[in-house]
């Protein structure tokens, strides 16, 4: 039973939706890494609820460095963050009747009866604020070396967001503003209408779903390996890590299987002795390895599963149907909050990434270790 992620730099996620606290682990930082607590404050604000079409449940997320940080920079040692649970109602929940689309029955199984069911336990989404925590204290190091990480709402309820730029510079900049923003948009006007939407599906009591679009810019060349640790493959991986997260795909993804070879493949060129790509379907990875082109990928977010309106299961405990109604707090839809989590994920893969490809040093030295004339 693995709750580990990563080769060279790894995170360890703990804990249950409404037991004391959550929290994480992390190992493999090399000493001097400033940790910035803004950062990860402002990054867990991100996730916490904060409007109509987030859950009622306001965790504040006071967390604290147990470990691994002496004088606001990492000592080398293994980092352990907590972050308690302060606001939970577990009368809310049930014990036998499987919640549909949620991890209640399969855990069930898996752990012999012994699991914690309430708020879902290990498997709620309370725990991705472990995992902002960890991306907040990885973040800042990405940012001095130059790489930029950000994710928009594209799709939700039938409304549409428009594209990242096509310019790495214009992109980076559109990166900075989703930081800024409560909904993760680049049009504010299709933001409104995916609120709308929100609003909708919550008065009817149930829940949308959606796509996030992530861009990671200054990732140098030679970042990834071949085959099973491909840079897609560590991103697919930690992705799918995320509970709610049911699909992905790299560039122009599904709709470049429409194109031909002469219109999918990237023209190369060259740009003040740098290597350049014209146009980015490949999203910025051939081979397994970061090819100095902007990264970008999607992910498929599912309808958050708990929803007011009476659905058919099965009790686990007498083996027989009935009828169930899901009580408690939950989020009309995710997509919002789901943002600083993907980022974050994203993060923690890139650092590894680069520990892998430049040695332990790189987070502090950058680009005094690689070589961006490939």
């Amino acid at each position: 039973m693995r709750n580990t992620f990563g080769s060279n730099v790894t995170i360890t996620l703990f804990g249950e939706s409404h037991g004391p606290a959550v929290g994480c682990v992390i190992d493999g930082l090399t000493p001097g890494i400033d940790v910035d607590d803004e950062a990860i404050r402002n990054l867990l604000s991100r996730r916490r609820p904060s409007s109509i079409v987030d859950t009622p449940r306001r965790e504040p997320d006071n967390y604290k460095i147990l470990s691994g940080v002496f004088n606001g920079k990492t000592t080398g040692t293994p980092i352990c963050i907590m972050i308690p649970n302060e606001e939970t109602k577990s009368g809310d929940y049930l014990f036998g009747p499987a919640r549909p689309s949620h991890a209640d029955y399969t855990a069930h199984v898996k752990y012999n009866g012994f699991e914690d069911y309430r708020g879902g336990g290990h498997f709620s989404g309370r725990i991705t604020s472990a995992l902002v925590a960890a991306g907040g204290t990885v973040i800042p190091a990405l940012n001095k070396l130059g790489i930029s990480i950000g994710t928009h709402i594209s799709e939700c309820g039938g409304q549409n967001d428009r594209d990242f730029s096509s310019s790495e510079a214009e992109m980076t900049e559109e990166i900075r503003s989703l930081q800024l923003k409560n909904f993760p948009v680049l049009s504010d006007e299709a933001g409104e209408k995916m609120i709308g939407q929100i609003e909708a599906a919550a008065k009817d009591c149930n829940s949308l779903g959606g796509i996030v679009k992530t861009a990671v810019t200054g990732l140098p060349v030679g970042v990834g390996e071949p085959w099973f640790d491909s840079l897609e493959s560590q991103l697919a991986h930690a992705m799918f890590s995320v509970g709610a997260v049911k699909g992905i795909q790299f560039g122009s993804g599904f709709e470049g299987t429409r194109l031909k070879g002469s219109e999918f493949n990237d023209p190369m060129r060259l740009n003040n002795g740098r290597t350049v790509t014209l146009s980015n379907n490949n999203g910025g990875i051939n081979g397994g390895i970061s090819n100095g082109m902007p990264v970008t990928f999607s992910v498929a977010v599912k309808p958050t599963p708990s929803i007011a309106r009476p659905q058919q299961t099965v009790n686990f405990l007498t083996g027989k149907e009935e009828e169930l109604v899901i009580h408690g707090r939950h989020d009309p839809a995710i997509v919002r909050r789901i943002c600083p989590v993907i980022d974050s994920v994203t993060a923690i893969v890139i650092a590894d990434a680069l520990v892998t490809a430049f040695g332990p040093q790189v987070l502090v030295k950058g680009k005094a270790i690689w070589n961006t004339d490939l």
